[in-house]
C-alpha cells in the first residue's frame, strides 16, 4: 500500500520522458532533427498563405492556412526545387486540399513510409496540371539546433525590448494584421517599432494596368481628407515590373505641370521639389508579384520621415485617419515621365485606424473573377506566329523548365483562335523544341506518362531554327474543344493554353443561307457520312426550333433552348400534328451538340449523320435520312420558353417560317419552296402522253398493222415513236429547268433516265438499221441480229418508262403529302390494263388471222406478198432456195423493216 506513491510517480516521470519523443495522442516519435522546425508557406499560386511547423516524425501543423481551390491537390514532397525533381516527387499524406481554406488550422498526418529525411521541399501540388501552389523548404539544422531558412530578424516589437527575437523566416506575403478596405481590397500592416518603421502590403483583385493607393491623410483637414494627404501609389510596368512612389495630393485631378513650372493635382514629391529621391521619396519596395489575378505589392516607410512637408509622420499610437483608392494608371509619356494614377472612378475611401492594434479580418484568400494574366496574343489568318524559345520569367503553370515558349516574342502568351480559321505558325524555336497542338495539359508526349492525348496538329516534324523555319497550319473547327494546348513534344510544361473560340459561324461552316423571313441563318458543313449544321435566330428568344420537312406538321425538329440552371441544350422530336400531344421526342444521334444565348439570341449547334443507324430500334428517326443531292426543306420556329418534358400550349411558338427554304447542300444555296405541283404535273402529263399514249401505240401499229396493204403501218410507227420520243425529251427539259436541278438520287430519276436513253437508242438504232433483203434472197445475220435487239429494247424501253411512271406518281406523294396520287396511282394502273387487254386480244386476233391465212395458201407465209416470216413469233421457218423451185422465199420480220 505504501508503494503506490512511488509508482504514480515513476510512471508519471515516464510518461514526461515519452512526451519528450512524441506528440501527445499521436503515438509517434520525435527523433527527426527536422522537429519543431517552422516556417511561412512561400505563395506561388491559388493565394497560398500560412504557416508551417513539424510536430513529430510522421505529421506538421498547418497554421492561418489560405488557399483558393484547385482540381485535385495533395500535400507533395520532393528532395529539390529544381523542375526535374520537383515534378518527380510524390503524395506524401492522404489529406486532399480540394477546397477552399480561410485561416484554417490543422494537423497532417504523413504516410506510413514517409520520413522527413526523404523530404527536402513540402508543397500543395495540384496533381493534373503538376502545379506548385505553394512550398516550404525544409533546412536540417546546424550544431544539433533546430532553424529556418534564410533566418532575419522579425520585424515585430516582441513584447519586452530587451528580450533576444527568435529568428525566424518572413515571407513578404506575411504580416500581423490585415483590414479590408473593399471586396476585392486589403491592406496589411506589420509594425517594427523598434527601427520605427512599418511595412505596408496591398493586395487587390483588379487589372495588372490598374494603381492601388493608400496613405494617411492630413489630419488637419475635415471636409476634404484628400487634400494635404501623403499616399504611397503602386502597380506593374508593362513588363511586370512592381513600382511604387510616394505621391502627395494637392488637387482633385490628373497631375498637372503648368507652363510656370507649378505642379497641382496627384503628383509625386519628386515633381514638387526636383530634390533627391532618396530623401523625397521615402518608400520602399520590398516585394511584388502578380498571381491568380491579384496584385500584391509590399512597402517600407519610416513612422517619421525627413520630407516634413510632403509626408505625413505617423504616430502608431493614435488614431488616425487613413485613405485609399483603386483605379487605372498611366503610363510615362515625354511630358510627365512617371507613372500617375488617373481617377479612380469612385472606388476610394477612408477609415480610421490604429496601427499598433492588432486587427485581422481577412478571411480567406482573394478570390479574382479575371485570373489569366498573361499576354494574349490573337492568331490571324494573315499573318505568321512566330514561335521561338527563351528563358522562363513569368511561367503562368510553376514550376517549368528553364526555357519555355514564346509566341511573337511573348513569353507562355495565352494563344486565342477562332474555329474555321487557319492558324499558320513559323517556328523557330532550335531542332530540339517540336511543336504540337495537344489536349494535354502538361505536354512533353503525354504517353511518356501513360496517358492518353489528342493530337491536333504538329508532332515531331514541327521544329526549326531562324535561318531555316519550319511552316505550319492549322485550322481549328466546330468540334475542336473551347481550350487545348501548345507544347513541345520532346519537354512538358514549355508552353500553355490556346483558347477556342467562335468567330464568326461562316468562319465554322462552308455553307450559309437565310432562312424565310430571314429571322434564322442556316449554316452547314458537309462530311463523307454526316453533316454538322448551325442555326442562329436573329432576334431574341426563348428557343429556336428548326425542322426538316414542308412544314411543322410531319418534320424532324430540332429545338434549341437554354434549361433552368443556364446550360444550353438541343432536343429532337418528330411532329405529326399541331398539338403539344403531336411532338414526340426522338432518339437521333447528335455529338458535338452546343446551344447558347447571347442577349437572347439562341444559337444551337450539332452534328448528325446523313444516315441514320437504327439498329436498336426503328422509331420515326429512321426515316429521318439527308440526301445532300436532294434539296433539303427547311422550317424554322421561335417561343418564349421550352421544356424537355410535359409539353403544353405556352410552349407554342410565337413567330414561325411562313414557307420552306429549299436548301441545296451541294451547292452552298437555298430558295423559298414553290408550289412545283403544277410544273409536275405538267411534267407527268407529257410522260404520260409519251409513255402511256404515243411510244405504246407505236408497237402496237408495228406489231398489228402489217397486214394493211402498203407501207402506212410504217409511216405510224415513225411518227408516234419520233412524237413520243419528242415530247419525253421537253418534258425532262421542263423538269430540269423548273427544278433548277438534275440529280440522279431518287428511283424515278433512274428509271426515267433509264428509259429515255433506251429511247434515244432505239432512234440511233432505227438510222443505222440495215437494209432489207430483196425479194427471194435470205436476210443477212446483221439484219436478223439487228430486228432482235430493235424489238428487245423497245419493250425494255416501254417497261422501263411505265415504271419510271408509277415512281414519279409515289415521288410526287412523298413531297406533297397529297391523297389524289393514290387515285392518280389506280387510274394509272388501269389505263395500263386496258392497253395490256386491248394488245391481247390484238395478238388474239392477229394469231388468228394467220392461222386462217395458213391454212388457204399451205404456207408460212403471213400478212401480204411483201411480208416475211416472224421470227419472235411462235414458229420461224427459214427454207433454202432447194425447198422452194420457185425461187421465192419469204419471211416476216418483226417489228419492222424499213
Amino acid at each position: 500500500m505504501h508503494h503506490t506513491p512511488i509508482f504514480v510517480g515513476c510512471f508519471i516521470f515516464l510518461c514526461s520522458i515519452i512526451c519528450c519523443y512524441a506528440d501527445a495522442g499521436s503515438g509517434c516519435s520525435k527523433t527527426s532533427p527536422l522537429v519543431d522546425f517552422e516556417s511561412e508557406f512561400k505563395m506561388v499560386q491559388h493565394q497560398l498563405r500560412g504557416s508551417f511547423r513539424i510536430i513529430d516524425d510522421c505529421s506538421f501543423r498547418v497554421s492561418n492556412f489560405d488557399m483558393l481551390s484547385g482540381t485535385d491537390v495533395h500535400w507533395w514532397g520532393a528532395i529539390a526545387l529544381d523542375f526535374t525533381n520537383f515534378t518527380s516527387g510524390f503524395v506524401v499524406s492522404d489529406q486532399k486540399l480540394n477546397e477552399t481554406y480561410k485561416n484554417a488550422s490543422f494537423v497532417v498526418r504523413l504516410k506510413k513510409n514517409v520520413k522527413w529525411d526523404q523530404i527536402q521541399v513540402i508543397a500543395a501540388w495540384d496533381l493534373p496540371a503538376a502545379s506548385d501552389f505553394g512550398h516550404v523548404v525544409l533546412q536540417r539544422p546546424e550544431n544539433g539546433s533546430a532553424g529556418s531558412p534564410n533566418m532575419a530578424p522579425s520585424p515585430s516589437e516582441g513584447g519586452n525590448s530587451g528580450e533576444e527575437m527568435k529568428p525566424v523566416y518572413i515571407e513578404p506575403t506575411t504580416f500581423e494584421n490585415c483590414k479590408v478596405l473593399a471586396d476585392n481590397y486589403r491592406v496589411r500592416w506589420t509594425l517594427n517599432t523598434k527601427d520605427k518603421l512599418i511595412d505596408i502590403g496591398l493586395e487587390a483583385a483588379i487589372p495588372m494596368t490598374n494603381y492601388m493607393a493608400f496613405g494617411w491623410a492630413n489630419q488637419s483637414e475635415s471636409s476634404n481628407l484628400m487634400i494635404g494627404a501623403d499616399v504611397a501609389v503602386m502597380g506593374f510596368k508593362e513588363d511586370g515590373v512592381p513600382l511604387v512612389d510616394d505621391f502627395y495630393i494637392t488637387k482633385l485631378s490628373e497631375c498637372m505641370i503648368n507652363k510656370d513650372g507649378t505642379v497641382h493635382g496627384v503628383c509625386p514629391d519628386t515633381i514638387f521639389e526636383g530634390s533627391d529621391p532618396v530623401v523625397v521619396n521615402n518608400t520602399k519596395l520590398i516585394y511584388g508579384h502578380r498571381r491568380d489575378g491579384v496584385s500584391f505589392l509590399r512597402y517600407q516607410r519610416p513612422l517619421v520621415t525627413i520630407d516634413r512637408k510632403y509626408d505625413m509622420p505617423i504616430n502608431h499610437t493614435e488614431n488616425m485617419t487613413v485613405i485609399w483608392a483603386m483605379g487605372p494608371m498611366k503610363p510615362p509619356d515625354a511630358i510627365r515621365p512617371f507613372y500617375l494614377p488617373q481617377n479612380h472612378g469612385g472606388t476610394y475611401g477612408h477609415l480610421v485606424l490604429n496601427v499598433s492594434e492588432h486587427v485581422n479580418d481577412c478571411l480567406g484568400p482573394l478570390a479574382a473573377e479575371d485570373n489569366e494574366d498573361q499576354d494574349v496574343v490573337i492568331a490571324d489568318a494573315n499573318a505568321p506566329l512566330v514561335v521561338t524559345s527563351g528563358p522562363a520569367l513569368y511561367y503562368p503553370n510553376p514550376p517549368n523548365p528553364a526555357k519555355v515558349l514564346y509566341i511573337n516574342k511573348k513569353e507562355a502568351p495565352l494563344l486565342r483562335v477562332e474555329r474555321g480559321v487557319p492558324v499558320k505558325f513559323s517556328i523557330q524555336a532550335g531542332h530540339d523544341v517540336a511543336l504540337y497542338i495537344t489536349s494535354d495539359l502538361l505536354g512533353g508526349n503525354a504517353t511518356l506518362r501513360n496517358m492518353s492525348e489528342t493530337i491536333y496538329a504538329g508532332g515531331p516534324e514541327a521544329e526549326g531554327v531562324q535561318a531555316s523555319p519550319m511552316e505550319l497550319t492549322w485550322q481549328p473547327d466546330r468540334n475542336t474543344p473551347d481550350q487545348v494546348f501548345y507544347h513541345s513534344i520532346y519537354q512538358p510544361k514549355m508552353g500553355w493554353k490556346v483558347q477556342v473560340v467562335d468567330g464568326g459561324l461562316s468562319d465554322m461552316y462552308n455553307n450559309s443561307v437565310l432562312l424565310d423571313d430571314q429571322q434564322v441563318t442556316f449554316f452547314w458543313t458537309l462530311s463523307e457520312d454526316s453533316i454538322t449544321i448551325a442555326a442562329r435566330g436573329e432576334k431574341k428568344s426563348g428557343y429556336l426550333a428548326i425542322g426538316f420537312g414542308s412544314g411543322m406538321i410531319n418534320s424532324y425538329a430540332y429545338v434549341g433552348w437554354m434549361d433552368e440552371t443556364g446550360k444550353g441544350r438541343v432536343s429532337t422530336y418528330w411532329i405529326d400534328g399541331r398539338e403539344a400531344l403531336n411532338v414526340h421526342p426522338t432518339k437521333e444521334n447528335l455529338t458535338f451538340v452546343r446551344c447558347k444565348s447571347e442577349s437572347g439570341i439562341i444559337t444551337l449547334e450539332f452534328t448528325r449523320p446523313l444516315k441514320p443507324s437504327c439498329t436498336q430500334g426503328h422509331g420515326p428517326e429512321c426515316k429521318n435520312v439527308i440526301d445532300p443531292t436532294t434539296p433539303l426543306k427547311v422550317v424554322w420556329a421561335m417561343g418564349a420558353k421550352w421544356v424537355d418534358e410535359h409539353l403544353s400550349e405556352r410552349n407554342m411558338h410565337s413567330s414561325r417560317s411562313s414557307r420552306p427554304m429549299r436548301v441545296l447542300l451541294m451547292r452552298g444555296s437555298a430558295e423559298a419552296e414553290q408550289d412545283l405541283q403544277p410544273v409536275l404535273a405538267v411534267h407527268g402529263f407529257m410522260m404520260f402522253l409519251a409513255w402511256g399514249i404515243l411510244l405504246p401505240g407505236g408497237i402496237l401499229a408495228a406489231r398489228y398493222l402489217k397486214h394493211v396493204k402498203g407501207d402506212g403501218w410504217f409511216q405510224i410507227h415513225v411518227y408516234l415513236q419520233y412524237s413520243g420520243l419528242s415530247i419525253v425529251l421537253l418534258g425532262l427539259l421542263f423538269a430540269v429547268a423548273e427544278l433548277r436541278g438534275f440529280y440522279v438520287s431518287s428511283v424515278h430519276v433512274k428509271f426515267g433516265i433509264a428509259a429515255i436513253l433506251l429511247a434515244c437508242m432505239q432512234s440511233v438504232n432505227a438510222y443505222i438499221r440495215p437494209n432489207k433483203p430483196a425479194n427471194g434472197e435470205v436476210a443477212s445475220s446483221k439484219r436478223i441480229l439487228w430486228e432482235y435487239s430493235h424489238a428487245i429494247i423497245g419493250r425494255c424501253a416501254i417497261g422501263i418508262g411505265i415504271a419510271a411512271q408509277f415512281t414519279g406518281m409515289k415521288h410526287l406523294g412523298d413531297r406533297y403529302d397529297s391523297e389524289n396520287v393514290h387515285g392518280l396511282i389506280w387510274a394509272l394502273i388501269s389505263w395500263f390494263m386496258i392497253i395490256a387487254l386491248m394488245a391481247i386480244y390484238l395478238e388474239y386476233r392477229e394469231r388468228q388471222r394467220r392461222r386462217d391465212r395458213t391454212i388457204g395458201r399451205s404456207n408460212w407465209v403471213l400478212g401480204n406478198d411483201e411480208d416475211s416470216v416472224d421470227l419472235l413469233g411462235p414458229t420461224i421457218s427459214i427454207e433454202g432456195k432447194e425447198s422452194h423451185p420457185s425461187g421465192t422465199m419469204e419471211v416476216q420480220l418483226e417489228p419492222l423493216r424499213r
